[in-house]
């Protein structure tokens, strides 16, 4: 579980529920970076950045990106999708 400065976990204040495809990281999974797929119960489906399996995140556990981390993660896919062959 994520830990803060001092060794404490932490956790983030629940966000409202957003529209599909926005960015977010899940400090509960490792720092995993998804898109917001929907609600599943109690827990977010988010799924990575590009395509894959998708997984359910704690939404207190989730936090949204800062700018400087959505802007990284989005040349990632304009760059992997320009490998591919296509944008």
């Amino acid at each position: 579980m994520p830990e803060g400065d001092d060794g404490a976990l932490t956790r983030h204040e629940p966000l409202q529920v957003p529209s599909p495809g926005t960015l977010f990281r899940d400090t509960g999974h490792g720092d995993r970076v998804g898109e917001f797929r929907g609600v599943a119960g109690p827990y977010w489906s988010l799924r990575p950045v590009g395509g894959g399996v998708e997984w359910e995140a704690e939404p207190e556990w989730v936090r949204a990106l800062t700018p400087a981390e959505r802007l990284s993660v989005e040349n990632a896919l304009r760059n992997l999708r320009s490998s591919r062959g296509g944008l």
